[in-house]
Protein backbone atom coordinates (compact mmCIF):
# COMPACT_ATOMS: atom_id res chain seq x y z
CA UNK A 1 0.00 0.00 0.00
CA UNK A 2 1.18 3.29 -0.47
CA UNK A 3 2.50 5.64 1.89
CA UNK A 4 -0.06 8.30 3.03
CA UNK A 5 0.67 12.40 2.21
CA UNK A 6 1.92 14.11 4.97
CA UNK A 7 -1.77 15.59 6.24
CA UNK A 8 -2.05 18.75 8.11
CA UNK A 9 -4.97 17.68 10.17
CA UNK A 10 -4.78 14.78 12.74
CA UNK A 11 -7.78 14.66 14.60
CA UNK A 12 -10.35 12.59 12.54
CA UNK A 13 -13.12 14.45 14.67
CA UNK A 14 -12.53 17.49 12.89
CA UNK A 15 -14.23 18.16 9.21
CA UNK A 16 -10.71 19.24 8.19
CA UNK A 17 -9.34 15.80 8.53
CA UNK A 18 -11.69 14.43 5.92
CA UNK A 19 -11.52 17.20 3.75
CA UNK A 20 -7.81 17.09 3.30
CA UNK A 21 -8.12 13.56 2.87
CA UNK A 22 -10.85 14.24 -0.10
CA UNK A 23 -9.10 16.98 -1.63
CA UNK A 24 -6.08 14.79 -2.46
CA UNK A 25 -7.48 11.62 -2.86
CA UNK A 26 -6.13 9.68 0.23
CA UNK A 27 -9.62 7.30 0.35
CA UNK A 28 -8.27 3.88 0.75
CA UNK A 29 -11.54 3.08 3.27
CA UNK A 30 -13.63 3.69 0.49
CA UNK A 31 -14.52 0.94 -1.87
CA UNK A 32 -15.24 2.59 -5.50
CA UNK A 33 -18.60 1.02 -5.51
CA UNK A 34 -21.19 -0.84 -4.29
CA UNK A 35 -20.62 -4.16 -2.05
CA UNK A 36 -22.55 -7.43 -3.11
CA UNK A 37 -23.66 -7.80 0.63
CA UNK A 38 -25.45 -4.15 0.34
CA UNK A 39 -26.77 -5.16 -3.71
CA UNK A 40 -28.32 -8.26 -1.88
CA UNK A 41 -30.16 -7.05 0.86
CA UNK A 42 -31.36 -4.23 -1.23
CA UNK A 43 -32.42 -6.31 -3.99
CA UNK A 44 -34.31 -8.46 -1.07
CA UNK A 45 -35.84 -6.19 1.02
CA UNK A 46 -38.96 -3.72 0.10
CA UNK A 47 -37.74 0.49 -0.02
CA UNK A 48 -37.24 1.62 3.53
CA UNK A 49 -36.44 4.79 4.69
CA UNK A 50 -32.30 5.12 5.35
CA UNK A 51 -29.81 7.38 6.46
CA UNK A 52 -26.24 6.84 5.20
CA UNK A 53 -24.21 8.63 8.11
CA UNK A 54 -20.85 9.03 7.31
CA UNK A 55 -21.29 8.69 3.53
CA UNK A 56 -18.20 9.99 2.15
CA UNK A 57 -18.73 9.34 -1.50
CA UNK A 58 -21.88 7.96 -1.07
CA UNK A 59 -21.94 5.34 -3.73
CA UNK A 60 -25.06 3.32 -2.17
CA UNK A 61 -27.17 5.96 -1.80
CA UNK A 62 -27.73 5.54 -5.89
CA UNK A 63 -28.54 1.78 -5.59
CA UNK A 64 -31.02 2.66 -2.83
CA UNK A 65 -32.54 5.46 -4.63
CA UNK A 66 -33.11 3.68 -7.88
CA UNK A 67 -34.44 0.34 -6.09
CA UNK A 68 -36.86 2.93 -4.53
CA UNK A 69 -35.56 3.71 -1.25
CA UNK A 70 -36.07 6.87 0.56
CA UNK A 71 -32.44 7.69 1.02
CA UNK A 72 -30.35 9.94 2.52
CA UNK A 73 -26.99 10.42 2.77
CA UNK A 74 -25.05 13.10 5.31
CA UNK A 75 -21.44 13.86 5.74
CA UNK A 76 -19.79 16.72 7.86
CA UNK A 77 -17.27 17.11 5.61
CA UNK A 78 -17.74 19.94 3.09
CA UNK A 79 -14.88 17.79 0.27
CA UNK A 80 -17.00 14.77 1.26
CA UNK A 81 -19.56 16.15 0.25
CA UNK A 82 -18.69 17.90 -2.87
CA UNK A 83 -17.59 14.74 -4.38
CA UNK A 84 -20.98 12.40 -3.05
CA UNK A 85 -23.09 15.26 -5.20
CA UNK A 86 -20.72 15.03 -8.14
CA UNK A 87 -21.54 10.93 -8.36
CA UNK A 88 -25.16 11.16 -7.21
CA UNK A 89 -26.77 12.50 -10.74
CA UNK A 90 -30.17 12.84 -10.15
CA UNK A 91 -30.08 12.00 -6.42
CA UNK A 92 -27.60 14.98 -5.41
CA UNK A 93 -29.98 16.77 -3.38
CA UNK A 94 -30.37 13.86 -1.00
CA UNK A 95 -27.08 14.35 0.19
CA UNK A 96 -26.35 16.70 3.23
CA UNK A 97 -23.57 18.77 5.16
CA UNK A 98 -24.71 17.56 8.64
CA UNK A 99 -23.16 16.12 11.98
CA UNK A 100 -24.42 12.75 12.84
CA UNK A 101 -24.51 13.46 16.36
CA UNK A 102 -27.36 16.48 15.74
CA UNK A 103 -28.84 15.87 12.63
CA UNK A 104 -32.78 15.24 12.61
CA UNK A 105 -34.03 13.18 9.91
CA UNK A 106 -37.59 14.79 8.59
CA UNK A 107 -39.11 10.93 8.97
CA UNK A 108 -39.08 8.29 10.99
CA UNK A 109 -36.39 5.79 9.95
CA UNK A 110 -36.41 2.09 8.86
CA UNK A 111 -32.87 1.69 8.72
CA UNK A 112 -29.50 3.28 9.03
CA UNK A 113 -26.59 1.99 7.49
CA UNK A 114 -23.04 1.59 8.45
CA UNK A 115 -19.69 1.40 6.19
CA UNK A 116 -16.88 2.43 7.75
CA UNK A 117 -18.26 5.38 9.90
CA UNK A 118 -17.91 3.80 13.71
CA UNK A 119 -14.16 2.85 12.60
CA UNK A 120 -13.41 6.40 11.71
CA UNK A 121 -14.21 7.73 14.79
CA UNK A 122 -12.03 7.42 17.94
CA UNK A 123 -13.23 4.75 20.53
CA UNK A 124 -14.37 7.71 23.05
CA UNK A 125 -17.28 8.57 20.35
CA UNK A 126 -18.63 4.87 20.72
CA UNK A 127 -21.16 5.11 23.23
CA UNK A 128 -22.18 8.43 22.28
CA UNK A 129 -22.80 6.70 18.35
CA UNK A 130 -24.82 3.51 19.65
CA UNK A 131 -26.79 5.81 21.69
CA UNK A 132 -27.31 8.27 18.73
CA UNK A 133 -28.54 5.02 16.56
CA UNK A 134 -30.85 3.78 18.97
CA UNK A 135 -32.22 7.39 19.22
CA UNK A 136 -32.47 7.26 15.42
CA UNK A 137 -34.39 3.53 15.52
CA UNK A 138 -37.59 2.63 16.60
CA UNK A 139 -39.00 -0.89 17.58
CA UNK A 140 -38.22 -2.61 15.08
CA UNK A 141 -35.91 -0.67 12.75
CA UNK A 142 -32.65 -2.25 11.49
CA UNK A 143 -28.80 -0.72 11.67
CA UNK A 144 -27.10 -2.98 8.81
CA UNK A 145 -23.92 -2.74 7.35
CA UNK A 146 -20.04 -3.40 8.03
CA UNK A 147 -18.28 -3.76 10.82
CA UNK A 148 -14.68 -4.08 11.34
CA UNK A 149 -12.91 -5.85 13.80
CA UNK A 150 -9.45 -5.11 14.73
CA UNK A 151 -7.65 -4.48 17.80
CA UNK A 152 -4.78 -2.48 16.30
CA UNK A 153 -4.47 0.86 18.69
CA UNK A 154 -4.27 3.41 16.01
CA UNK A 155 -6.46 4.35 13.34
CA UNK A 156 -8.33 5.41 11.37
CA UNK A 157 -9.92 2.93 10.67
CA UNK A 158 -10.43 2.04 14.76
CA UNK A 159 -11.23 -1.81 15.22
CA UNK A 160 -13.62 -2.95 17.98
CA UNK A 161 -13.65 -6.41 19.24
CA UNK A 162 -16.55 -8.42 18.90
CA UNK A 163 -17.34 -8.33 22.92
CA UNK A 164 -17.13 -4.49 22.87
CA UNK A 165 -19.55 -4.45 19.91
CA UNK A 166 -21.98 -6.24 21.65
CA UNK A 167 -21.74 -4.25 24.84
CA UNK A 168 -22.42 -1.27 23.09
CA UNK A 169 -25.23 -2.47 20.86
CA UNK A 170 -26.72 -5.32 22.76
CA UNK A 171 -28.37 -2.91 25.20
CA UNK A 172 -30.87 -1.54 22.62
CA UNK A 173 -30.55 -3.98 19.68
CA UNK A 174 -30.27 -7.67 18.57
CA UNK A 175 -28.14 -9.15 16.10
CA UNK A 176 -30.43 -10.75 13.47
CA UNK A 177 -27.37 -11.49 11.10
CA UNK A 178 -24.00 -11.99 10.83
CA UNK A 179 -21.80 -12.91 7.99
CA UNK A 180 -18.26 -12.80 6.08
CA UNK A 181 -18.19 -10.68 3.47
CA UNK A 182 -16.36 -12.29 0.49
CA UNK A 183 -15.52 -8.67 -1.57
CA UNK A 184 -13.93 -6.50 0.97
CA UNK A 185 -11.05 -3.90 -0.14
CA UNK A 186 -7.64 -4.11 0.93
CA UNK A 187 -8.04 -1.86 4.29
CA UNK A 188 -10.49 -4.34 5.53
CA UNK A 189 -9.97 -7.93 4.19
CA UNK A 190 -10.32 -10.56 6.59
CA UNK A 191 -11.25 -8.16 9.46
CA UNK A 192 -15.16 -6.92 8.67
CA UNK A 193 -18.36 -8.82 8.59
CA UNK A 194 -21.96 -7.38 7.16
CA UNK A 195 -24.38 -7.50 10.55
CA UNK A 196 -27.58 -6.66 10.61
CA UNK A 197 -28.66 -5.68 14.26
CA UNK A 198 -32.25 -5.10 15.06
CA UNK A 199 -33.87 -2.46 17.58
CA UNK A 200 -35.09 -3.94 20.79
Amino acid sequence: MALAPDFASRDPLSPQFWDERFERSFTPWERGGVSLALRRFVASSQPRVVLVPGCGSAHELKLMCEAGWDATAIDFSPEAVARARALAGPWADRIRQADFFAYAPEKPLDLVYEQAFLCALPHARRPDMARRWAELLGQGGLLAGYFYFDEAPKGPPFGITREELDGLLKPAFECVADEAVEDSIPVFAGKERWMIWQRR
